[in-house]
């Protein structure tokens, strides 16, 4: 009403289409859209759109908080849990926190809307940095899923569907619902094995297995996206090989053949590549020709599926014992998040988890006392241990062809910023290999500088960053400098 222009900022592309209808339906003011999958004369056509005060509400991924908006009033960062809006190569950033930073420089308000907040944006808000405020009830009145766990130890299962998800899917469908599977995982299986001898097919360019894709008939690596052919038997004894495990493509194959009458489809990177394959798929789920939708992350993150009112979370374990302090965090967002689409209309939705250990402390905290309950926990955990936000890090990463010179130039680095590191009351951990140290041909290794307090972390952060420019380069030594790095990888 006050004629100023408005900054949404959305983690994913996939989000923007129904975002942008929305807000279509709303308002009548010109609304534009910036995302990475413009071709570069349209995004320029945009952008200056924006600039020239034309566009009075953009929607845009997390580049978008670098659009010249001459009269900005407001900033919305929906999802502002989400790791998307992190840039982790290359120009490294978050559009959250500089979203934040842009809002104060200019006095106008900032809100971040998540149903599973970031224990730093949550430690920000409990603080009294941030206002936080609750949204008690769900988007239309509808009552939030019941939630059920199904022990894999003990419950028939084939191809990583149990005997009792398979029947309560069969309840819902033939009730005139749809149904959510969840697995985050693509391809086929991750793993094409021989049962004679244990050869299994490795990336020849990382510390990592091939997942193998049916559709093409093909061994793909996810790390560095090397493709090749599947060989015809075990190159070390002649055994015929095998795929082992599940992915969304062998899910959704399992599941056309067990509900035939039923049309099953998958969301994932592997068929989603375009504007033109979501609006397909989110047609085809709309108007109900599809009845079992079986996704990643992609098919979790913000979609208003208002008929799905059974959602399946096929394989909880994957987050429970990670090496990333922030292993369970993200778990437990994504499990609230997929969780989420399910009972978003007037029929009442249920969840279901299947789980090797229900017992675990995350999930029995989850199902019963919720997200909130959950994230309270964790800050204690985080303040005993000093990980952030009771600390702030910084990842200096290496890589070379060499494992004895990426660890020498990170010893290093190390050596030569020790004493400045201790006058500031910095720690540096490390040097130490990448848990994958070896991706793309490239040998990785990093250091982790932790400090309390952020103005020593940054003096430090300053004088090194100098140096190690300055300095002569390290023949095929590449390095980069993380600031608040949110994978320890």
């Amino acid at each position: 009403d006050a004629g100023q222009q408005v900054l949404i900022l959305v983690p994913e592309i996939s989000l923007t289409p129904q975002l942008l209808a929305r807000f279509e339906r709303r308002f009548a003011e010109p609304i534009t859209v910036l995302h990475s999958g413009l071709g570069n004369t349209e995004r320029l056509h945009r952008w200056r759109a924006v600039r020239e005060g034309q566009a009075k509400i953009l929607i845009g991924t997390r580049s978008a908080v670098f659009a010249a908006m001459p009269d900005l009033g407001l900033i919305i960062v929906d999802e502002e849990h989400d790791s998307s809006l992190k840039q982790q190569e290359g120009f490294r950033y978050s559009a959250r926190d500089l979203a934040v930073v842009r809002a104060r420089s200019l006095d106008v308000p900032i809100v971040m809307g998540t149903a599973t907040p970031a224990l730093e944006t949550l430690n920000n808000a409990l603080s009294g940095k941030y206002q936080l405020l609750h949204l008690r009830n769900r988007a239309g009145g509808a009552l939030p899923p019941t939630v059920e766990l199904i022990d894999l130890r003990t419950e028939p299962s084939h191809q990583g569907l149990s005997t009792r998800l398979v029947d309560r899917a069969t309840q819902h469908l033939r009730a005139g619902g749809q149904v959510l599977f969840f697995l985050n995982r693509r391809g086929f299986a991750p793993t094409w094995y021989c049962n004679q001898c244990g050869w299994m097919a490795d990336c020849r360019h990382c510390d990592a297995r091939l997942t193998y894709h049916r559709n093409t008939h093909s061994l793909r690596c996810h790390h560095c996206a090397a493709v090749e052919r599947v060989p015809e038997c075990c190159p070390q004894c002649d055994a015929e090989l095998q795929p082992v495990g599940q992915g969304t493509e062998r899910i959704e194959n399992e599941l056309a053949r067990t509900f035939p009458d039923f049309k099953a489809a998958r969301m994932d990177r592997d068929v989603v590549r375009t504007r033109e394959d979501l609006e397909r798929f989110l047609d085809q789920v709309n108007s109900g020709e599809i009845k079992i939708l079986v996704g990643t992350q992609m098919l979790a993150k913000g979609h208003h599926f208002p008929n799905v009112t059974l959602v399946a979370i096929l394989n909880a374990d994957q987050g429970l014992f990670g090496i990333d302090f922030r292993s369970t965090e993200k778990l437990a967002q994504t499990i609230v998040q997929v969780a989420g689409r399910a009972g978003r209309a007037d029929k009442p939705g249920q969840v279901l988890i299947q789980t090797s250990f229900p017992e675990h402390p995350l999930l029995q905290t989850l199902i019963n006392d919720g997200y909130e309950a959950f994230t309270l926990e964790a800050l204690k955990d985080r303040e005993q241990t000093r990980w952030p936000p009771y600390s702030h890090l910084a990842m200096l990463r290496v890589r070379s062809k060499e494992q004895h010179k990426t660890m020498g130039f990170l010893r290093a680095v190390k050596q030569q910023h020790a004493a400045l590191a201790a006058q500031h009351q910095v720690t540096i951990l490390g040097p130490v290999v990448a848990p994958m140290a070896r991706r793309a041909g490239q040998q990785h290794g990093q250091l982790l500088l932790q400090s309390q307090d952020r103005a020593r972390l940054n003096a430090v952060l300053a004088t090194m960053c100098h140096q190690l420019t300055e300095a002569p380069p390290v023949s095929g030594v590449r390095w980069s400098l993380d600031v608040d790095p949110i994978e320890l990888f």
